[in-house]
């Protein structure tokens, strides 16, 4: 039984128009997948669904097992546009995130909680600042901090490098890659991006999803290179270099025309992903 169930979920918005077609989608327990596509497609509606922030049409959501509506006590999400709190610091904008998910601690546990992953991710001489103070990088890498001080057992990334630099994104992409393996207990991620070789950096599995309207996502494309991974090594490794070729191959036939159904693949690798008519 997979960790992430996701089956058959549809969307339309009240001017009819369908986002999203039956997609079904399975992750395993500390799997890191990403969702590559069109702009526009429905990726983030997707995210949206899955994280619990949007209600679909039909179909269904289970975390571990369970069916889950609305959002799951032990997720956590970072968006492209940090979503922080502009009148309290950065240490207090992670310690909220703490008191939603451990109630029942101190204040004191709390912010050490807080200082504790502000200083993982380099921000231990700005935790008093406020997010207005902060560069883009610095207000993402708080974002982070607060996403991972709550101990989630699944994370749910919206793009939360596309809005940087090329250095900051390249110094953040590591230390998401870090976070993710060195948490106390494995953190199944799932990321949207728009970036090809971000996926190849990070993700265990690449899925791509068809051009909308009535998008679906197709069979899963396994990334099978060794960790730690280094930009160099995704951008030359010839195995990086096929998978890249076939995200794009199969993206590039919805260009100009749009199948009436993705190609699928038996999937042989621990995340499967199911596409039906």
């Amino acid at each position: 039984m997979a960790f992430l169930e996701v089956r058959n979920i549809s969307k339309s918005f009240v001017t009819g128009k369908s986002v999203l077609k039956e997609v079904n989608l399975l992750v395993e327990q500390g799997e890191f997948v990403s969702i590559v596509g069109f702009t526009g497609s429905g990726k983030t509606t997707f995210l949206n669904i899955a994280a619990g922030l949007l209600a679909a049409d039909s179909g269904t959501i289970k975390i571990d097992g369970k069916e889950v509506r609305g959002v799951h006590p032990q997720s956590a999400v970072v968006f492209q546009n940090y979503s922080l709190l502009p009148w309290f610091s950065a240490l207090e904008n992670v310690r909220l995130a703490v008191e939603a998910a451990f109630p029942g601690w101190t204040r004191e546990r709390q912010l050490a909680q807080a200082k504790k992953y502000l200083e993982t991710v380099g921000l231990g001489a700005a935790m008093q600042k406020r997010p207005g103070q902060l560069s883009g990088g610095m207000r993402q890498r708080v974002a982070i901090a607060r996403a991972f001080a709550a101990e989630p057992t699944i994370l749910f990334l919206d793009e939360p490098f596309s809005a940087l630099d090329a250095l900051t994104r390249s110094n953040l992409q590591q230390e998401l890659a870090k976070l993710c393996s060195e948490a106390g207990k494995p953190v199944t991620t799932i990321m949207i991006t728009n970036n090809l070789d971000e996926a190849l950096l990070l993700s265990d599995q690449i899925v791509p999803m068809t051009r909308g309207p009535a998008a679906r996502l197709s069979a899963p494309i396994s990334v099978r290179l060794p960790r730690p991974r280094a930009e160099a090594h995704v951008l030359h490794d010839p195995a990086a270099v096929r998978i890249r070729s076939e995200v794009v191959e199969f993206l590039a036939d919805f260009v100009h025309t749009r199948p009436k159904e993705a190609p699928l693949s038996q999937a042989s690798t621990q995340t499967v992903l199911e596409e039906q008519v």
